[in-house]
């Protein structure tokens, strides 16, 4: 799965923050971060809840005072945390509070392998909610996809 947590972190932020100059890029990266877990055969730190604060604490202290960089980077905390909603990583209570339950990851699936064929319609709908950003925000246009890639704005926020 990779498109359903890409499509389901715009839309959240889209219609809950509201703000068309939100930065969408480091969203994204912070969305599909956690699966590299996946390398190391499972559900590990970057699906505890744990790593998402370490990310969001250690970026707000070295951009204290650094207001504008702080708007950007705040997007790859913020797709971490819900990356852990939309997986419902919460449901592994040893992976979610990691370390406090324990240190130790053994026996605890990869949520995407872990769901089945639910996860291909998962990834299904989340292609649809892509493909409709895609064509919502023309980013077919090169000129559209090059301001996206410069400044990661969209121009039809969802939610607006």
């Amino acid at each position: 799965m990779f498109f359903w947590f890409i499509g389901t972190a715009i839309l959240a932020v889209g219609y809950v923050f509201r703000d068309p100059r939100f930065d969408y890029r480091l969203l994204v990266v912070g969305s599909v971060l956690p699966l590299l877990d996946g390398v190391f055969g499972g559900a590990r730190a970057l699906h505890s809840i744990t790593a998402s604060i370490t990310v969001l604490a250690v970026m707000m202290v070295a951009t204290s005072g650094r207001k504008p960089i702080r708007k950007m980077l705040l997007g790859l905390p913020i797709g971490m945390f819900l990356h852990l909603v939309f997986d419902g990583a919460w449901t592994n209570t040893d992976v979610f509070w990691w370390p406090f339950t324990g240190l130790s990851f053994d026996g605890n699936p990869w949520p995407i392998t872990d769901r089945g064929v639910m996860s291909v319609l998962l990834e299904l709908v989340g292609l649809a909610l892509c493909t409709w950003i895609w064509r919502n925000n023309k980013l077919g246009a090169a000129e559209n996809r090059r301001r996206f890639m410069e400044n990661g704005r969209l121009v039809a926020v969802p939610g607006n």
